[in-house]
């Protein structure tokens, strides 16, 4: 198809402002799919994804539509809208060409709005504001428009007015694509250069990966080759999506599709690669993208310790899928072997545990998050440690290090004194403050990545009585007088429930772990000591009763001495017990020091 026929877009928003349902009306209006097939989130196929009403995966379909009696091919491509899905976001947006700029005409600009518009504008991409949800009763079109001038700064006096709901306006958002969104640039006859912007796993067909032609033409049977790897594949199946797969001979500059040739590990093929024709012309490569920086770990370990070999196959299997997130074994004195993973965020974490738990069936025990910090030796040589029980002795190192997000928050401007008070407590340094009219406001600091992820989204949120949105992303990394938080259960320190505090909040945040773990660890037949403490510094300690049986009930009267001959025996088995006896710990416990976590997700 000739490239000037062709408009590649995504659809960017902030999460749950709409950009599934307006898709699913594309889709209709179209008629893409058949009424009888057609549900909602139609292109959102991951339980996970209906189940929460997010994408978490960026979707491609291709969609005809015609106007003035000339057909064009619209390549659409919905992208995630929670701040842990970013780098979906960034892939997808190389891809096109523009993007549909997507705002709930009753809530306004969110944070990850303005995050998402500012990729797309770093991007050179054409940006069409869209306003949503305009049947809605409180709907504020004309104030929304002057938000998303003052926040962005893109001219919004022609954004067009939608209903994803109902499907009023959608024909006219796809006259605007075909009008405003400029066609692909490249030249079917030069040679081939195709971006690859994302890979998934099939367990019949293996990888299948995404890929958008830049030049050239990409055939079936073609012999082609992986410019970043140097591997080489025959195209056994080329297509696009509609939103099926579809197969196709060909695919041409300006087009989206997928490409299968049995390949069979994630690692042969690498997101944001050229792929190029084998022992053809020089061509130079795409610029690609940056691998995704991991900010979150948490150690998974089997509840059994011969599930091992299923979980390490269970995480390989997801890292298929989703290349976005890393693991490497890990061993622990309490827990055994298991492995440290790498992820994007915590809904990305929680994400990963769920498919494993559901899709794997694995039971396992999983330690609190923690983030990356970097150490500065004696030697001024700096290294990255994803965990406490990585840090050395506080003799041993000089600076350490720990990343600091820049916060953007945008609320209602009567709840300004709560959050900056919430910013204040969780050492967040005031950076700006912006009117976006005269009810919204954002406010911009940068705070620990630590602070973060411990409880700040959830005080947030209950500050500002759900109103409150937050958006981050790393700026650097800062030291501080940090100290490794040692948790002791029974005299013996649980490197899986350590963390790393600052010095001020060591002594409050070791005393409410000490007693939730109280809560969550089951008695015992011996006294189990919980203690807190920072270096060889005892900060915090708890009892946990011991369980205690009747030893003396078959005693009726006598002589009191055979009595206390019996206590003694169950005193001195205690003793014994507890120096030989091991203490469960049940994975509720690990959680527990990370506090109230439904806000998180």
């Amino acid at each position: 198809m000739d490239p000037k026929f062709i408009r590649n877009f995504s659809i960017i928003a902030h999460i749950d402002h709409g950009k599934s349902t307006l898709a699913d009306r594309m889709l209709e209006a179209c008629q893409a799919v058949e009424k009888r097939e057609m549900r909602a989130q139609v292109l959102d196929d991951m339980d996970l994804e209906r189940e929460r009403g997010i994408t978490i995966k960026a979707h491609a379909v291709t969609i005809w539509f015609e106007k003035e009696g000339v057909r064009y091919q619209l390549n659409l491509i919905d992208t995630p809208g929670h701040v842990d899905f970013n780098y979906e976001v960034e892939k997808s947006l190389q891809a096109c060409e523009g993007a549909l700029l997507l705002v709930d005409a009753s809530q306004g600009v969110e944070a990850q709005t303005v995050a998402n518009a500012y990729l797309a504008v770093e991007a050179d991409l054409e940006i069409i504001p869209v306003l949503n949800k305009i049947d809605l009763p409180h709907a504020r079109p004309d104030e929304i428009a002057e938000e998303i001038e003052h926040s962005i700064g893109i001219d919004a006096t022609d954004a067009l007015h939608v209903s994803a709901k109902t499907g009023a306006g959608v024909q006219k958002v796809l006259e605007a694509i075909v009008d405003r969104i400029p066609p692909p640039t490249g030249n079917p006859e030069a040679p081939l250069r195709a971006l690859i912007f994302d890979a998934v796993y099939d367990e019949f067909r293996g990888i299948i990966v995404y890929l958008r032609v830049v030049d050239g033409r990409l055939a079936k049977r073609h012999r082609v080759e992986m410019m970043g790897t140097g591997k080489m594949y025959e195209a056994v199946e080329i297509g696009r999506f509609t939103p099926q797969m579809k197969p196709t001979d060909e695919l041409t500059a300006g087009d989206v599709g997928y490409f299968i040739s049995n390949i069979k590990r994630l690692g042969d093929v690498r997101i944001g690669d050229t792929m190029v024709i084998h022992k053809g012309p020089k061509v130079e490569m795409l610029p690609g993208y940056k691998p995704p920086s991991h900010m979150v770990f948490a150690d998974f370990y089997p509840t059994n310790s011969g599930d091992f070999e299923n979980l390490r196959e269970a995480l390989e299997t997801l890292s298929l899928s989703d290349s976005s997130f890393s693991f490497e074994p890990v061993t622990s004195e309490a827990l055994g072997f298991g492995f440290r993973c790498g992820f994007l965020g915590l809904l990305h974490m929680e994400i990963i545990q769920q498919r494993l738990e559901r899709e794997h069936d694995m039971d396992m025990i999983q330690t609190a998050p923690t983030v990356t910090y970097r150490v500065e030796t004696k030697s001024g040589e700096q290294r990255e440690i994803h965990s406490p029980g990585q840090l050395p002795s506080a003799d041993q190192y000089e600076h350490l290090y720990e990343p600091i997000a820049r916060a953007t928050i945008l609320i209602p401007s009567e709840f300004i004194g709560p959050v900056m008070q919430i910013a204040n407590d969780h050492r967040g340094i005031y950076v700006r403050q912006e009117y976006l009219s005269t009810t919204r406001v954002q406010l911009v600091y940068d705070v620990p990545l630590a602070e973060i992820i411990y409880d700040f989204y959830d005080k947030l949120k209950s500050a500002t009585r759900g109103y409150g949105t937050l958006n981050y992303e790393i700026s650097g990394y800062k030291a501080d007088n940090l100290v490794k938080l040692r948790i002791l259960v029974n005299g013996s320190e649980v490197d899986a429930l350590s963390s790393i505090v600052h010095s001020e909040q060591a002594d409050p945040r070791g005393r409410a772990a000490i007693k939730k773990l109280r809560k969550e660890i089951p008695r015992h037949l011996f006294e189990i000591p919980l203690q807190a403490a920072v270096g060889g510094r005892i900060i915090a300690r708890e009892n946990i009763a011991a369980l205690r049986k009747d030893v003396t009930a078959k005693c009726y009267g006598g002589d009191i001495t055979r009595k206390r001959k019996l206590l003694e025996k169950q005193k001195e088995g205690k003793r014994r017990m507890r120096q030989v006896g091991s203490v469960e710990i049940p994975q509720s416990a690990f959680l527990a020091v990370l506090g109230d976590r439904e806000g998180s997700k």
